[in-house]
């Protein structure tokens, strides 16, 4: 069985991310969070499921 890919992907050169679920920065969006990746060089978002990845990490398979 497959796994559901996350809605948004984006890529990122830093270990700590923030997420506050509206790229536009309005107030559609969910509260500030801050996310650490881990060894598998990925973070989800809790609230809104996206997906943020370490570039050059072991989840950048671009």
């Amino acid at each position: 069985m497959d796994t559901i890919p996350p809605p948004e992907v984006f890529y990122t050169t830093s270990t700590r991310v923030a997420c506050d679920g509206d790229e536009a920065g309005g107030p559609n969006g969910h509260p500030l969070v801050y996310l650490q990746m881990g060894p598998s060089g990925f973070a989800d978002c809790g609230y809104c499921d996206r997906r943020f990845i370490l570039t050059g990490g072991p989840a950048d398979l671009r």
